[in-house]
């Protein structure tokens, strides 16, 4: 019921978004033209601008607040995130259409639509906290074992912002062997009669079924007076980490971390911006770039405009990654990482290492599909098999295709390697950015790229 109403609120909203999308802008351009302050608009093309941008946001970020753990804090940082992509997108627009609008009137517009967005937000999460807690609505829930997942489970149920109460647990008195903090009610048989008595709505069970048999008995006796009865595997057993359960038509499947693209619809999301992206680069700024600093570098030394350079990529297929050339033709290119101090540089490319520009060819890699805009920085072939032997997790990296920039990248995390502490960042880095993986993630990564670079890194050389 909970979870229907969710749904249907969360679509009356979507709805209301560009109810008031579209109708605050003839709101906006009525109330401006009384003072004489509206340009000619070509309403058509605003409005289907202003609405595919909102619409990109909003299928960016997700549907944020379908489910019964209710998070004012996920719902505002979402709702901000969205707002944020859909301003972005709206004046990237505008910026380009080379039409001439109101200052006053895209700050008007703009402002009044996001006022409405946020106050819808709060209202829904008010009315929304407000319902689940009513007593109609909340649902009452036990758990069968008394045991740290117990424990642990019955802390979240009580942190948690839902409409589940937990009344305590149900446990063989003999295998209790301190005070409890929740009241443990009865034995196991006494379970079932207690939820019919007292209006339980679900049993949740963390003990094994193969140690305690009679938990199907149970769950059978449950279910046949409508009490939903839910096994609490204790996965930690084998794994002393968070694991993820997909299925396999009715088999299910364990899985050691979350990996979004793992989704086809995610892959093809990030393969249609990373053609976009790369073909605008290449289309505006490698055409007359690459002439440019080809003869810069031809100027200063013998050898090729370009490195290229055999590098590992997704799962562990190698593929020829492009750099314009920063050094002097030498033997030591594919064994040797660049140093800070390195003599092999020449001094245009130092300036190119400074400004990532050496790297700027690889947009033709992200193009072809050897490489995507963002993901795990690519290593020389050597390094790979020397840091797959220092650190257990380093293939791990592998399952993404390689990026031009990367969330280790943008955290601080390049430059030469001198310590083992270094490599295991950057590990742990690219390894919570396939965890992590959204469109959102990527954009921000790709703002920050721009940000160090304007601004300087002292990692970079």
């Amino acid at each position: 019921m909970l979870n229907r109403y969710l749904k249907i609120c969360s679509i009356q909203l979507v709805v209301l978004d560009f109810l008031w999308l579209n109708v605050l802008f003839f709101i906006t351009s009525a109330w401006l033209e009384r003072y004489d302050r509206m340009q000619d608009i070509n309403v058509d093309i605003f409005l289907v601008v202003s609405n595919l941008s909102w619409l990109v946001a909003l299928y960016t970020n997700g549907i944020y607040f379908l489910s019964q753990q209710l998070s004012f804090d996920r719902i505002a940082r979402k709702t901000i995130q969205s707002l944020s992509l859909y301003l972005l997108l709206l004046l990237l627009c505008l910026f380009l259409s080379k039409q001439l609008y109101s200052r006053l009137f895209i700050l008007s517009y703009c402002g009044s639509f996001t006022m409405m967005v946020l106050l819808g937000r709060w209202l829904f999460y008010r009315v929304t906290d407000h319902i689940l807690h009513r007593n109609g609505v909340e649902k009452k829930v036990v758990i069968l074992g008394y045991n740290e997942l117990s424990k642990q489970l019955a802390d979240q149920l009580v942190e948690e912002n839902s409409n589940l109460k937990f009344e305590g647990y149900f446990e063989e008195y003999n295998n209790v062997h301190e005070l409890s903090y929740y009241p443990v009610i009865g034995n196991l048989e006494a379970c079932v009669p207690y939820a019919q008595s007292n209006n339980i709505r679900e049993i949740y069970s963390t003990l094994s079924p193969e140690k305690f048999p009679y938990l199907y008995t149970l769950a059978k006796e449950a279910e046949l007076n409508l009490i939903h009865f839910r096994f609490v595997p204790d996965f930690k057993l084998f794994v002393n980490r968070q694991i993820f359960v997909d299925y396999f038509n009715n088999i299910p499947i364990i899985s050691l971390r979350s990996e979004p693209l793992d989704d086809i619809a995610n892959r093809i999301r990030k393969r249609v911006f990373d053609i976009i992206f790369s073909s605008l680069v290449i289309v505006f700024i490698l055409t007359w770039l690459i002439p440019l600093l080809a003869l810069l570098i031809k100027l200063e030394s013998r050898g090729p405009v370009f490195f290229i350079q055999y590098r590992t990529g997704r799962n562990n297929q190698n593929f020829p990654c492009l750099k314009l050339r920063s050094m002097y033709v030498n033997d030591e290119a594919n064994a040797k990482q660049a140093t800070r101090h390195d003599s092999r540089f020449t001094r245009v490319g130092r300036i190119l290492r400074k400004t990532n520009l050496d790297e700027m060819p690889q947009f033709l890699n992200v193009f072809m599909g050897d490489m995507s805009i963002v993901g795990p920085r690519p290593h020389m072939l050597r390094h790979t098999e020397e840091f797959s032997r220092v650190i257990q997790q380093y293939m791990i990296r592998h399952f993404l295709k390689p990026g031009i920039t990367g969330w280790a990248q943008v955290s601080g995390l390049r430059g030469e390697i001198t310590e083992e502490s270094h490599l295991r960042k950057r590990i742990e880095h690219d390894i919570w950015y396939m965890e992590n993986w959204s469109v959102y993630l990527d954009l921000r990564i790709i703002f920050l790229t721009i940000r160090n670079t304007v601004k300087g890194d002292d990692n970079a050389f």
